[in-house]
Protein backbone atom coordinates (compact mmCIF):
# COMPACT_ATOMS: atom_id res chain seq x y z
CA UNK A 1 0.00 0.00 0.00
CA UNK A 2 1.55 3.41 -0.61
CA UNK A 3 1.25 5.95 1.67
CA UNK A 4 0.48 9.42 1.59
CA UNK A 5 3.52 10.68 2.66
CA UNK A 6 5.10 9.42 -0.45
CA UNK A 7 1.98 10.67 -2.80
CA UNK A 8 3.86 12.94 -5.86
CA UNK A 9 2.21 15.26 -8.21
CA UNK A 10 0.67 13.54 -11.41
CA UNK A 11 0.92 9.54 -9.76
CA UNK A 12 -2.29 7.85 -10.35
CA UNK A 13 -2.63 5.18 -7.92
CA UNK A 14 -4.94 2.89 -6.24
CA UNK A 15 -4.41 2.42 -2.22
CA UNK A 16 -6.45 1.89 0.61
CA UNK A 17 -7.29 5.06 2.52
CA UNK A 18 -9.35 6.04 6.03
CA UNK A 19 -11.90 8.65 5.56
CA UNK A 20 -11.78 11.29 7.99
CA UNK A 21 -14.55 13.89 7.23
CA UNK A 22 -17.21 14.27 4.17
CA UNK A 23 -19.12 17.23 3.40
CA UNK A 24 -21.29 17.30 0.40
CA UNK A 25 -21.99 20.43 -1.99
CA UNK A 26 -23.87 20.69 -5.19
CA UNK A 27 -21.96 22.31 -8.46
CA UNK A 28 -23.77 25.44 -10.52
CA UNK A 29 -24.90 22.45 -12.83
CA UNK A 30 -26.57 20.71 -9.60
CA UNK A 31 -24.55 17.51 -9.79
CA UNK A 32 -23.13 16.06 -6.23
CA UNK A 33 -19.71 16.28 -5.56
CA UNK A 34 -18.08 15.45 -1.89
CA UNK A 35 -15.02 16.99 -0.08
CA UNK A 36 -13.35 14.80 1.86
CA UNK A 37 -10.23 14.57 4.49
CA UNK A 38 -8.51 11.18 4.16
CA UNK A 39 -5.41 9.80 5.61
CA UNK A 40 -2.93 6.48 6.88
CA UNK A 41 -0.63 6.76 9.49
CA UNK A 42 1.96 9.10 7.60
CA UNK A 43 -0.20 11.55 7.28
CA UNK A 44 -3.82 13.10 5.86
CA UNK A 45 -4.60 14.91 2.48
CA UNK A 46 -7.85 16.57 0.96
CA UNK A 47 -9.82 14.86 -1.68
CA UNK A 48 -12.02 15.65 -4.16
CA UNK A 49 -14.86 13.16 -5.65
CA UNK A 50 -17.21 14.58 -8.38
CA UNK A 51 -20.36 13.04 -9.83
CA UNK A 52 -21.36 11.21 -6.39
CA UNK A 53 -23.92 8.77 -6.57
CA UNK A 54 -26.08 7.18 -3.84
CA UNK A 55 -23.55 4.30 -3.38
CA UNK A 56 -20.57 6.63 -2.97
CA UNK A 57 -22.55 8.10 -0.13
CA UNK A 58 -22.60 5.12 1.62
CA UNK A 59 -18.85 4.55 1.14
CA UNK A 60 -17.41 8.00 1.61
CA UNK A 61 -18.54 7.69 5.34
CA UNK A 62 -16.14 9.09 8.57
CA UNK A 63 -14.56 5.92 10.03
CA UNK A 64 -14.39 4.25 6.80
CA UNK A 65 -11.65 2.54 5.14
CA UNK A 66 -11.55 3.07 1.53
CA UNK A 67 -9.46 0.90 -1.64
CA UNK A 68 -9.62 4.14 -4.03
CA UNK A 69 -8.61 5.07 -7.63
CA UNK A 70 -7.48 8.33 -7.83
CA UNK A 71 -4.85 10.86 -8.98
CA UNK A 72 -3.10 13.48 -7.41
CA UNK A 73 -2.85 16.62 -8.47
CA UNK A 74 -1.24 20.08 -7.28
CA UNK A 75 -4.43 22.68 -6.35
CA UNK A 76 -3.07 25.98 -5.36
CA UNK A 77 -0.59 25.02 -2.56
CA UNK A 78 -0.73 21.15 -1.27
CA UNK A 79 -1.21 18.43 -3.27
CA UNK A 80 -5.10 16.75 -3.51
CA UNK A 81 -7.04 13.77 -5.22
CA UNK A 82 -9.13 13.21 -7.18
CA UNK A 83 -11.08 10.17 -6.38
CA UNK A 84 -12.67 8.56 -9.52
CA UNK A 85 -13.71 4.94 -7.85
CA UNK A 86 -13.68 3.26 -4.65
CA UNK A 87 -15.51 0.24 -2.54
CA UNK A 88 -15.16 -0.33 0.85
CA UNK A 89 -13.11 -2.25 2.66
CA UNK A 90 -14.61 -5.02 5.52
CA UNK A 91 -13.88 -4.34 8.81
CA UNK A 92 -12.13 -7.64 9.37
CA UNK A 93 -9.56 -6.71 6.56
CA UNK A 94 -8.86 -3.53 7.81
CA UNK A 95 -5.36 -3.37 9.30
CA UNK A 96 -5.80 -0.79 11.63
CA UNK A 97 -2.24 0.29 13.00
CA UNK A 98 -1.93 1.41 8.93
CA UNK A 99 -4.29 4.18 9.46
CA UNK A 100 -3.36 5.37 13.46
CA UNK A 101 -1.11 8.00 13.62
CA UNK A 102 1.40 8.14 15.83
CA UNK A 103 3.09 11.03 18.21
CA UNK A 104 5.92 12.49 17.01
CA UNK A 105 7.06 11.38 20.29
CA UNK A 106 7.80 7.61 21.54
CA UNK A 107 4.85 6.37 23.62
CA UNK A 108 6.89 5.05 26.09
CA UNK A 109 8.87 8.40 26.59
CA UNK A 110 5.95 10.06 26.92
CA UNK A 111 4.55 7.70 30.15
CA UNK A 112 7.70 8.08 31.81
CA UNK A 113 7.80 11.93 31.36
CA UNK A 114 3.95 11.60 32.61
CA UNK A 115 5.27 10.07 35.71
CA UNK A 116 8.15 12.15 36.92
CA UNK A 117 5.41 15.55 36.35
CA UNK A 118 3.19 13.66 38.35
CA UNK A 119 6.34 12.54 41.34
CA UNK A 120 6.99 16.63 40.85
CA UNK A 121 3.49 17.24 42.53
CA UNK A 122 3.65 17.86 46.78
CA UNK A 123 1.51 15.25 48.35
CA UNK A 124 -1.52 16.74 49.29
CA UNK A 125 -5.33 16.92 48.80
CA UNK A 126 -4.80 18.29 44.79
CA UNK A 127 -2.89 15.45 44.51
CA UNK A 128 -5.28 12.68 45.92
CA UNK A 129 -7.65 14.29 43.43
CA UNK A 130 -5.24 14.01 40.93
CA UNK A 131 -4.62 9.98 41.70
CA UNK A 132 -8.18 9.30 42.65
CA UNK A 133 -9.33 10.47 38.90
CA UNK A 134 -6.04 9.14 36.93
CA UNK A 135 -6.86 5.98 38.21
CA UNK A 136 -10.44 5.52 36.60
CA UNK A 137 -9.57 7.08 33.04
CA UNK A 138 -6.19 6.06 33.15
CA UNK A 139 -6.55 3.47 29.46
CA UNK A 140 -8.32 5.94 27.58
CA UNK A 141 -6.46 8.67 28.92
CA UNK A 142 -2.71 7.40 27.61
CA UNK A 143 -4.22 5.90 24.11
CA UNK A 144 -7.14 8.21 23.07
CA UNK A 145 -6.80 11.56 20.46
CA UNK A 146 -6.43 14.68 21.84
CA UNK A 147 -9.25 15.67 19.70
CA UNK A 148 -11.46 14.98 17.03
CA UNK A 149 -9.70 16.60 14.36
CA UNK A 150 -8.22 19.67 14.85
CA UNK A 151 -4.88 19.10 16.64
CA UNK A 152 -3.73 16.32 18.30
CA UNK A 153 -5.65 13.80 16.54
CA UNK A 154 -3.74 10.92 16.89
CA UNK A 155 -2.98 8.03 19.15
CA UNK A 156 -1.56 8.88 22.63
CA UNK A 157 -2.32 12.10 21.15
CA UNK A 158 -4.21 13.49 24.54
CA UNK A 159 -1.40 12.41 26.01
CA UNK A 160 1.13 14.13 23.99
CA UNK A 161 -0.96 17.54 24.52
CA UNK A 162 -0.98 16.86 28.19
CA UNK A 163 2.85 16.25 28.80
CA UNK A 164 3.68 19.03 26.29
CA UNK A 165 1.99 21.33 28.55
CA UNK A 166 3.43 19.93 31.53
CA UNK A 167 7.00 20.40 30.45
CA UNK A 168 5.60 24.31 30.13
CA UNK A 169 4.29 24.68 33.22
CA UNK A 170 7.62 23.38 34.89
CA UNK A 171 9.18 25.94 33.03
CA UNK A 172 6.75 28.66 33.99
CA UNK A 173 6.34 27.73 37.31
CA UNK A 174 9.92 27.80 37.89
CA UNK A 175 10.27 31.17 36.33
CA UNK A 176 7.62 32.93 38.15
CA UNK A 177 8.48 31.56 41.83
CA UNK A 178 4.86 32.58 43.52
CA UNK A 179 3.22 30.03 41.17
CA UNK A 180 1.71 26.95 42.97
CA UNK A 181 3.92 24.45 40.74
CA UNK A 182 1.68 21.37 42.16
CA UNK A 183 -1.70 23.28 41.18
CA UNK A 184 -0.57 24.08 37.72
CA UNK A 185 0.66 21.00 37.06
CA UNK A 186 -2.60 19.33 38.69
CA UNK A 187 -5.05 21.20 36.47
CA UNK A 188 -2.87 20.48 33.26
CA UNK A 189 -2.79 16.93 33.64
CA UNK A 190 -6.78 17.00 34.63
CA UNK A 191 -7.45 19.54 31.98
CA UNK A 192 -8.44 17.69 28.97
CA UNK A 193 -9.09 14.58 30.72
CA UNK A 194 -13.19 14.68 30.28
CA UNK A 195 -12.26 13.66 26.72
CA UNK A 196 -11.75 10.32 27.23
CA UNK A 197 -15.64 10.73 27.83
CA UNK A 198 -16.64 13.22 25.78
CA UNK A 199 -15.05 11.54 22.28
CA UNK A 200 -15.65 7.94 21.00
CA UNK A 201 -14.19 5.38 18.19
CA UNK A 202 -11.27 3.15 17.44
CA UNK A 203 -10.09 4.48 14.80
CA UNK A 204 -11.67 7.90 13.67
CA UNK A 205 -12.89 9.36 17.08
CA UNK A 206 -16.58 11.31 17.00
CA UNK A 207 -18.27 12.97 19.82
CA UNK A 208 -20.35 10.95 22.13
CA UNK A 209 -23.69 11.99 23.70
CA UNK A 210 -22.34 13.25 26.79
CA UNK A 211 -19.75 14.74 24.38
CA UNK A 212 -22.31 16.53 22.60
CA UNK A 213 -24.52 17.57 25.50
CA UNK A 214 -21.80 17.73 28.06
CA UNK A 215 -18.87 18.66 27.08
CA UNK A 216 -15.36 17.77 28.53
CA UNK A 217 -14.82 20.85 30.56
CA UNK A 218 -18.37 20.37 32.33
CA UNK A 219 -17.33 16.23 32.52
CA UNK A 220 -14.25 16.52 34.41
CA UNK A 221 -15.47 19.21 36.98
CA UNK A 222 -18.11 16.48 37.91
CA UNK A 223 -15.37 14.32 37.72
CA UNK A 224 -13.50 16.37 40.55
CA UNK A 225 -16.91 16.97 42.70
CA UNK A 226 -17.15 13.22 43.02
CA UNK A 227 -13.45 12.73 43.82
CA UNK A 228 -14.09 15.26 46.67
CA UNK A 229 -17.22 13.64 47.62
CA UNK A 230 -15.69 10.03 47.52
CA UNK A 231 -11.80 11.38 49.44
CA UNK A 232 -13.98 13.45 52.20
CA UNK A 233 -11.94 16.23 51.14
CA UNK A 234 -13.45 19.76 51.19
CA UNK A 235 -10.30 22.29 50.93
CA UNK A 236 -9.90 25.76 49.21
CA UNK A 237 -7.34 24.10 46.51
CA UNK A 238 -9.80 21.56 45.21
CA UNK A 239 -11.90 24.64 44.18
CA UNK A 240 -8.90 26.46 43.16
CA UNK A 241 -8.39 23.44 40.65
CA UNK A 242 -11.87 23.46 39.79
CA UNK A 243 -12.04 26.87 38.86
CA UNK A 244 -8.66 25.72 36.91
CA UNK A 245 -10.87 23.07 34.57
CA UNK A 246 -13.81 25.76 34.12
CA UNK A 247 -11.72 28.45 32.30
CA UNK A 248 -9.18 27.21 31.02
CA UNK A 249 -10.55 28.00 27.42
CA UNK A 250 -9.83 31.42 28.57
CA UNK A 251 -13.00 33.32 26.88
CA UNK A 252 -16.58 32.62 27.54
CA UNK A 253 -17.14 32.49 23.93
CA UNK A 254 -14.82 29.56 23.30
CA UNK A 255 -17.01 27.03 26.20
CA UNK A 256 -15.31 28.51 29.31
CA UNK A 257 -18.21 29.26 32.11
CA UNK A 258 -16.06 31.75 34.10
CA UNK A 259 -12.80 33.72 32.88
CA UNK A 260 -9.39 32.75 34.98
CA UNK A 261 -9.45 34.92 37.85
CA UNK A 262 -6.04 33.29 39.64
CA UNK A 263 -2.26 33.07 37.87
CA UNK A 264 -2.08 29.22 37.73
CA UNK A 265 -5.80 29.14 36.12
CA UNK A 266 -4.27 31.99 33.37
CA UNK A 267 -1.40 30.22 32.45
CA UNK A 268 -3.08 27.03 32.16
CA UNK A 269 -4.96 29.17 29.21
CA UNK A 270 -1.98 30.21 27.81
CA UNK A 271 -0.01 27.45 27.76
CA UNK A 272 -3.41 25.04 26.27
CA UNK A 273 -3.53 27.56 23.65
CA UNK A 274 0.30 27.71 22.68
CA UNK A 275 0.50 24.11 22.30
CA UNK A 276 -3.09 23.56 20.45
CA UNK A 277 -2.09 26.46 17.73
CA UNK A 278 1.27 25.11 17.67
CA UNK A 279 0.34 21.98 16.53
CA UNK A 280 -2.47 23.17 14.19
CA UNK A 281 -0.13 25.29 12.33
CA UNK A 282 2.31 22.56 11.63
CA UNK A 283 -0.38 19.80 10.38
CA UNK A 284 -1.30 22.93 7.89
CA UNK A 285 2.48 23.38 7.12
CA UNK A 286 3.03 19.34 6.53
CA UNK A 287 1.18 19.24 3.71
CA UNK A 288 2.79 22.53 2.01
CA UNK A 289 5.51 23.03 -0.47
CA UNK A 290 8.42 24.93 0.31
CA UNK A 291 8.21 28.42 -0.48
CA UNK A 292 4.33 28.28 -0.41
CA UNK A 293 1.42 29.48 1.80
CA UNK A 294 -0.61 27.00 3.30
CA UNK A 295 -4.55 26.47 3.20
CA UNK A 296 -6.68 28.59 5.18
CA UNK A 297 -6.61 27.77 8.79
CA UNK A 298 -9.90 27.77 10.26
CA UNK A 299 -8.94 28.06 14.21
CA UNK A 300 -6.50 30.57 13.35
CA UNK A 301 -8.97 33.22 12.02
CA UNK A 302 -8.42 31.81 8.27
CA UNK A 303 -4.93 32.66 7.87
CA UNK A 304 -2.37 30.89 5.48
CA UNK A 305 0.91 30.66 6.91
CA UNK A 306 3.77 30.62 5.16
CA UNK A 307 6.18 27.46 4.72
CA UNK A 308 9.99 28.73 4.77
CA UNK A 309 13.22 26.82 4.56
Amino acid sequence: MIRVIDFKDGDKLTSQLLVVSALKGVTNNGLTYLTLELRDATGSINAKKWEVTPSDEEIFVAGNVIEANFEVIFYKTSLQLKIYSAKLVPDEEVDVVAFTKQPPVPFETLKEKLHKHIDDIEEGDVKKVLLHILSKFKEKFLFNPGAASIHHEYRHGLLHHTVSMCDHASYFASYYPNVDKSLLLSGTILHDIGKTIELEGKVVFKYSLEGKLLGHISIINTEIAKAKEELNINSEQITLLQHMILSHHGQLEYGSPVLPLIKEALLLYLIDNIDSKMVIVEKALEVTEVGQFSNKVFALDNRSFYKHK
